[in-house]
């Protein structure tokens, strides 16, 4: 393995290529390849494909995306002045997506005003709330075309659906069994209820429907989708990671620029110290000494990378960082398989992402891949551009991209960390921000992404991703081209 660490020090991506080997891959299909992988100790991925923790990448409606595809999305923290609340807000809309068994599904009492009912249909998102007394017994449901046309000061008891015309089950009970009852009592939500009926929880067909039309997904014990968030290493980040835990978050991300520092290892043992071994990842870092010292600190992840991403200035401004290949193989030799490394920057073709897992990561983490797509957050804005070929202008839409260590970014989260005031001349930003065409759902990007994995895999003579990094690391030089300069421009330049 010294071999392998002096082979790729000082290089990065576009520094090598695999040699082909005999496939025995017979369809390049990412439902039928096992694509698995690790995000954490505890965090099995059905795909290794995870979206940054960047204001202007992650939000929910791309964490929705990401786990629905199989990976799993980290919810920023950059939202203005570290608004706790925004952020929670973004998690429980993950969560809250998908069920297997709602348990804690919207109630309403009876004799609240549908005023009431309807404002907390708005505010959820749902179509449906249960209603239930003040001991938490269940009375009827109340949907949006019961609140349809109905005017007057109306209570919520004068047009639920009451208990007695109610399909009801009491117990536990599998999503197979529930299907059934709604397939012979012709329902699509089924409460449920223990012995005093007492609400338990609720089943719906369009839970159901997406469990058996997304079997990739990322979700939890409860049939929810997974959402990780990120959090700081001073300031409000305990109590924001209270707040995400109460939220049902699946696993939290220390995320700092320099993560091998005592910054870093003081609010690990805090974190620990209030909520035991609760899934934390930490980074970022760059080194072995890096990787373990957060190992050794009780992460259950590691993030690796200092400097590589598209939107990140840091080696421009300190140059201080490592190229990403040979940080990803002194992090692997240093941690072994016991801890999975996130590669976390530098990748800007699909090709790296094999590059990336090979060489010791167990998941990509990809920020500017997925810049401009709808499911990013911010405004889309039109700005004029002369087409070379007519020299007409026309109006094009763009989105905002922009790393996390911005000027823009900063400002936004002006809690600074734990600063009382900022001075955003002297703040030292190492990051940029863009503008970039808007192009569509992530979802085809994703899609192209697996697709290109799998072929990864068969090029690489393997029948599965695990398979093929155990090849790799058993004799690396059968796999390994370092190119020239001129073979990087036939690879590479197109």
């Amino acid at each position: 393995m010294t071999d392998l660490l002096d082979a790729v020090r000082g290089c990065t991506f576009d520094d090598f290529l695999f040699s082909p080997q005999y496939s025995v891959v017979e369809r390049r299909d990412p439902k039928t390849i096992d694509l698995s992988s690790r995000f954490s100790e505890h965090l099995t991925l059905k795909h290794p494909i995870v979206s940054a923790n960047m204001d202007t990448i992650t939000r929910s409606a791309m964490a929705i995306v990401q786990a629905e595809e199989g990976g799993i999305g980290i919810i920023d923290r950059g939202f203005r002045g570290g608004d706790i609340a925004a952020q929670v807000r973004e998690v429980e809309i993950v969560k809250r997506t998908q069920h297997g068994v709602i348990a804690d599904p919207y109630t309403i009492a009876p004799s609240a005003s549908l005023a009431e009912a309807i404002g907390t249909m708005e505010s959820s998102g749902v179509g449906t709330l249960v209603v239930v007394d003040a001991s938490g017994k269940l009375k009827g449901l109340l949907t949006t075309r019961d609140v349809r046309f109905v005017e007057g000061r109306k209570h919520v008891a004068d047009r639920m659906t009451p208990l007695e015309k109610l399909v009801v089950h009491t117990g536990p009970i599998s999503l197979g069994e529930a299907e059934q009852v709604m397939v012979e009592r012709k329902i699509k939500k089924l409460p449920l209820v223990d012995k005093a009926g007492r609400l338990t929880g609720l089943i719906t067909a369009r839970d159901i429907v997406k469990q058996e039309h997304l079997p990739l997904a990322t979700r939890d014990a409860q049939g929810r989708l997974r959402v990780g968030a990120a959090i700081g290493a001073k300031g409000d980040f305990l109590e924001r990671a209270a707040e995400l835990i109460k939220a049902g978050v699946d696993v939290l991300v220390i995320d700092i620029a320099h993560g091998h520092s005592v910054v870093m290892a003081k609010a690990i043992d805090a974190f620990r110290a209030r909520f035991g071994d609760f899934e934390l990842v930490a980074g970022n870092v760059a080194t072995a000494e890096g990787a373990t010292y957060l190992a050794e600190r009780g992460a259950n992840g590691i993030k690796v990378g200092i400097g590589p991403g598209g939107g990140c200035t840091t080696r421009l401004n300190t140059n201080f960082g490592v190229p990403q290949l040979q940080a990803l193989v002194e992090c692997r030799m240093a941690v072994g398989d016991k801890i999975p490394l996130i590669a976390d920057g530098g990748i800007r073709r699909d090709g790296a992402i094999i590059e990336a897992l090979l060489f010791g990561g167990e998941t990509v983490m990809l920020g500017n891949a997925f810049a401009g797509t709808t499911e990013t957050p911010g405004d889309t804005v039109h700005k004029s551009v002369v087409l070379p070929e007519s020299q007409k202008v026309v109006r094009v839409p763009f989105k905002v991209f922009r790393g996390m260590a911005s000027i823009g970014a900063m400002v936004d989260r002006l809690d600074i960390e734990d600063a009382d005031t900022v001075d955003v001349e002297t703040m030292g930003a190492e990051g940029l921000e863009v503008s970039v065409p808007l192009r569509g759902s992530a979802r085809p990007v994703i899609a192209g992404m697996l697709k290109h994995l799998t072929s990864s895999i068969s090029y690489g003579g393997a029948a599965s991703l695990r398979e093929l990094k155990q090849m790799f690391w058993k004799n690396p030089e059968r796999y390994l081209i370092k190119l020239s300069p001129s073979g990087r421009k036939e690879s590479f330049d197109r």
